[in-house]
């Protein structure tokens, strides 16, 4: 009897485990990433978030793919997971006008409002062109009454 030299419970070193699952169980992030955009397209953002999800364990810190998450996160009403993607994204790239405006956005949301006015000042700052940066800036700028903050 030949003697194998792979430890007990583990498999061939030369075996490739994967090499069993059909060809469409493996996708690659790009893939997961433009089935989360149709998803997304289709106004399907929870499940989009789920596959954008698994494209973020593939590529970690890819910035399409946090940016992405983010949207579907922010969409389905995860405020708080949109918010940690949108840092995520920032820590990535910090120059990212659609990042600041996004966690703004969601910051906004978690009742975090002067943290928000940082993140839209900062979209407006980075894109001071952009008509939708300015318009959520100046309504983060209200107070309640309606008079614009300083």
């Amino acid at each position: 009897m030949p003697h194998d030299p792979s430890p007990p419970g583990n498999p061939d070193p030369g075996h490739d485990l994967e090499a069993h699952e059909p060809d469409d169980a493996r996708e690659s992030a790009y893939e997961l990433l433009q089935r989360g955009r149709d998803l997304m397209r289709r106004r399907h953002h929870a499940q989009a978030a789920i596959v954008l999800e698994r494209a973020a364990r593939l590529e970690p810190g890819r910035g399409s793919i946090l940016e992405s998450l983010g949207r579907a996160c922010y969409m389905s009403g995860q405020h708080e997971r949109a918010r940690e993607t949108f840092e995520a994204l920032l820590a990535v790239d910090p120059s990212s006008h659609y990042g600041h405006f996004a966690l703004g956005q969601s910051l906004r949301r978690l009742g975090r409002d002067r943290e928000a006015l940082t993140h839209l000042r900062l979209a407006v700052a980075l894109d001071p062109r952009s008509p939708l940066y300015g318009a959520a800036l100046a309504r983060a700028s209200r107070p309640p009454g309606g008079e614009a903050r300083g």
